[in-house]
């Protein structure tokens, strides 16, 4: 089993995690940042937004399981990706919607992802979703992995990432882990 190398930015990291985490053929989802200039940036300081980083998810996949195509298929129905550096009440660079391609094959596929949803309906707006090779990757907090399983009763879990998970638990169920 050959596993690939992928890292999403869709606003909080905490909503992004509880998704990918329900999906077949993802072996591992890892929260953190990516995208900035700052080495071993902290919570605080990325919230801050002062770091240049996005609150992203590390997918570890086997493309053979689920291809990029289907995680790229989640990923834009579980934010909005015609919102500039934004997602709900999260403002700033910190939430952007970002793709950071590990591999050139990668990079290939999400632009004629990106190309052919933005070309599907010409009364949406624009995908500003940022497209950049990953540069450095660093795994957020311990307290910020499994966010959503170790917190469901929290109020942000049942308000924002709970509509979420259903949604894609209705409309994608054949790709749910059993």
């Amino acid at each position: 089993m050959k596993t690939e190398t992928i890292v999403l930015a869709g606003g909080c990291f905490w909503c992004t995690e509880a998704v990918f985490k329900m999906l077949k053929g993802v072996d591992s989802v890892t929260s953190g940042y990516a995208g900035g200039h700052t080495e071993n940036p902290t919570y605080r300081e990325v919230c801050a937004g002062t770091t240049g980083h996005a609150e992203a998810v590390q997918i570890e996949y086997d493309p053979a399981q689920v291809p990029l195509e289907t995680l790229l298929t989640i990923f834009f129905a579980t934010h909005d990706a015609t919102q500039l550096n934004r997602q709900g009440a999260d403002v700033g660079t910190q939430y952007r919607s970002a793709i950071f391609y590990t591999t050139e094959e990668q990079k290939s596929v999400v632009e004629k992802f990106i190309k052919e949803l933005d070309a599907s309906s010409s009364e949406g707006e624009p995908i500003v979703t940022q497209v950049e090779p990953l540069t450095k990757f660093y795994p957020a907090e311990d307290y910020h992995q499994n966010y959503y399983s170790q917190n469901q009763n929290q109020g942000y879990c049942q308000v924002v990432i709970a509509p979420k998970l259903q949604k894609v638990q209705e409309k994608y169920a054949e790709l749910l882990r059993m």
